[in-house]
């Protein structure tokens, strides 16, 4: 069977390209590495910003995208992804377990993994005081402690979201200069609540149930001190998950070239979600993405 389209992925912009194209009438199939849904949303202890289910936890809402596309009937697969061959007015999609499936359309929603420290605590605790989206969880924090690691872009505008709600706000970097934009940088500085620690590193999250404090390490001096905090949002970077031969072009941070309407430079393939080039990584904004995945898909079957 050649389908019309094969969603791979099943976070929210596949689930949502799933209900779309099965809305849509599309032949389709959803293929998932995961058996969990949801993709990194999954791991988010409450979510506080999707429109009408305030406070839902990230696998709940995962399991309500599933639900949903279950109940239009949509086909799965478990598997993983390994090389995607062009055909032109077909793709074959070569997958771990030896078969090949063939599609006239793709759309990748393979999402991306926020980069991780590493350290001792960090992968126990995730959801429990161990965060990788401030403006996702930083409403949790309200008159609370909380700690930012990274010195980019995305770590000073997490410092500076989460200091509107936290009443305390620590900065560390590695390093004694920031790689952010200036104006960020200076908003930081002059933000009273806010305390950058320079030259320090995170060697240990500690707690039980949840995150207590931080182990540090200054490169420079040596010295080791423990920081009490209820809660770290690591800001180290994104890595989109792109381990698949025969995959469009990507810019140099290994995310697809991608529009609003998530074509990409091969035609008959889409890029929807967090794996595409974009501004906003959030679950509303991937589950638009699958929407407008779909609609680009029936116009291009449409026209072939």
């Amino acid at each position: 069977m050649r389908y019309d389209t094969v969603i791979v992925g099943n976070g929210p912009a596949g689930l949502s390209a799933a209900i779309y194209a099965q809305r849509a009438g599309l032949s389709s199939l959803v293929i998932a590495e995961s058996p969990v849904d949801g993709g990194q949303i999954a791991t988010t202890y409450e979510v506080d910003n999707y429109p009408g289910l305030k406070g839902i936890s990230g696998m709940e809402l995962g399991m309500k995208f599933r639900e949903h596309a279950n109940q239009l009937d949509t086909e799965f697969l478990e598997a993983r992804l390994l090389e995607i061959e062009d055909h032109g007015d077909y793709k074959s999609l070569i997958l771990d377990q030896g078969e090949a499936v063939e599609t006239k359309t793709v759309i990748l929603a393979l999402g991306a993994d926020h980069r991780k420290l590493g350290v001792p605590g960090e992968k126990e605790l995730i959801g429990s005081g161990v965060s990788y989206c401030a403006t996702c969880d930083g409403a949790f924090y309200r008159k609370k402690e909380a700690a930012v690691v990274g010195g980019g872009d995305v770590a000073l505008e997490d410092a500076l979201f989460l200091a509107r709600f936290a009443s305390k706000v620590y900065l560390i970097h590695r390093r004694d200069t920031f790689r952010g934009a200036k104006v960020l940088v200076d908003q930081v500085l002059a933000t009273e609540n806010i305390e950058v620690i320079y030259d320090t590193v995170v060697e240990k999250v500690s707690g039980n149930i949840k995150v207590e404090s931080l182990e540090l390490l200054n490169k420079k001096t040596g010295e080791k001190s423990s920081l009490p905090v209820q809660g770290v949002f690591m800001a180290v970077g994104t890595e989109p998950n792109v381990d698949v031969k025969g995959l469009p072009q990507q810019d140099e941070k290994g995310y697809i070239i991608a529009g609003e309407d998530c074509k990409t430079a091969i035609e008959g393939i889409y890029a929807a979600g967090d794996l595409r080039t974009k501004q906003l990584r959030q679950v509303i904004t991937a589950a638009a993405d699958g929407a407008n995945a779909v609609t680009s898909v029936q116009r291009y079957l449409n026209h072939m």
